[in-house]
């Protein structure tokens, strides 16, 4: 009997030096996927995706950067989404974080193949070209991934603190982990605001942009005027969206998808917490799978699920031991669990 699951996908810097290669490791049965993406690249002058995976070495410069990192993600996870075993595995929905959120629209064939790759590589383009702005992530957990009232009120101040000296939002729920963003000296304000925590946050995420904030209210206008409604169509997989509305297969309203994609979605916060929830209580799947590359959403997806007692869980130990005796969490991106989601 198959196993229902939800199908996650990533955002950006999920491709790291650790991913270099990744396509060719793993998808060399991928070849007309991504002479596709590549062809498409090739037009819009930029470089292929798998002149950038075959590199010889990962360089921050070229591989992290908004147009690149884009298209990099894109291509690694959709093929890891062809990979998943249909046999063993009924996907029930998908989601995302991020630009996850633009493959969740490419897994469920909202966006046909070619739309697709044309909505990610214009989005990476665009926020190369005209992002403002950054983020920085901070803890609403302790160490054992249990709800603090301490961060939780830290993060409060800073983002006090952030408005008081210039622009400080909230732009990603992701689980256990707020990430924060606002122009300079609203960044500078909140870095200075919260107290050490775990030894490395407040963290600044390198060449992120303000995402999902209202300072990229000129980018979402660009995307309007670059991307028309007729690259949407209705999924033929429910999708659940960064708020936590499930997108019907079949019965979905485009412009309203549309309006949501280049418009909420861009410049309001980003609830990755709340799709998971919606996932989990809506959908109760047998388990979830996380698309590569890399599993950087492992610990926000677990924390998640602990905030919710999911299964029992309340604790990362709860967490690690669960996925040792039976994984619910099947990361394509971790090598110890590919082989479980794989024919």
């Amino acid at each position: 009997m198959k196993k229902s699951a939800v199908v996650i996908f990533p955002g950006r810097g999920t491709y790291g030096k650790d991913e270099l290669g990744y396509l060719s490791r793993y998808h060399s049965d991928k070849s007309a996927f991504i002479a596709g993406v590549d062809q498409w690249r090739r037009d819009a002058g930029r470089t292929p995706i798998s002149e950038l995976d075959n590199a010889k070495s990962y360089a921050a410069s070229k591989h992290a950067s908004s147009v690149n990192a884009s298209a990099l993600i894109y291509t690694c996870a959709l093929a890891d989404f062809a990979s998943i075993d249909r046999d063993e595995f009924d996907i029930t929905a998908v989601c995302g974080n991020s630009l996850g959120w633009y493959l969740t629209l490419a897994a469920a064939n909202a966006l046909p193949p070619a739309n697709a790759i044309r909505l990610v590589d214009t989005m990476g383009a665009l926020m190369e070209k005209e992002g403002v702005g950054g983020q920085l992530i901070y803890p609403f957990v302790d160490e054992q991934w249990k709800p603090s009232k301490a961060n939780e009120k830290a993060i409060g101040e800073a983002l006090h603190a952030g408005r008081t000296e210039g622009h400080a939002y909230l732009s990603i729920r992701l689980g256990g982990m707020a990430v924060l963003a606002g122009d300079e000296a609203g960044m500078s304000a909140m870095e200075k605001a919260l107290p050490q925590a775990e030894g490395r946050y407040p963290f600044r995420l390198a060449r992120h942009a303000a995402f999902h904030t209202p300072l990229l209210d000129h980018v979402s206008q660009a995307a309007f005027s670059h991307l028309g409604k007729d690259l949407f169509q209705a999924p033929d997989i429910p999708m659940i969206d960064g708020r936590g509305k499930i997108w019907s297969n079949g019965g979905s309203d485009i412009d309203a998808l549309y309006q949501y994609t280049l418009g909420e979605q861009i410049v309001e916060t980003y609830d990755f917490s709340k799709s998971i929830e919606v996932a989990i209580k809506e959908f109760a799947p047998d388990c979830l799978i996380l698309a590569g590359p890399g599993s950087t959403l492992g610990a926000p997806i677990a924390q998640e699920l602990i905030s919710h007692r999911w299964k029992g869980l309340t604790s990362k130990s709860d967490f690690s031991a669960l996925q040792k005796e039976s994984p619910y969490l099947l990361a394509m991106g971790r090598e110890d669990q590919r082989g479980l989601t794989t024919a």
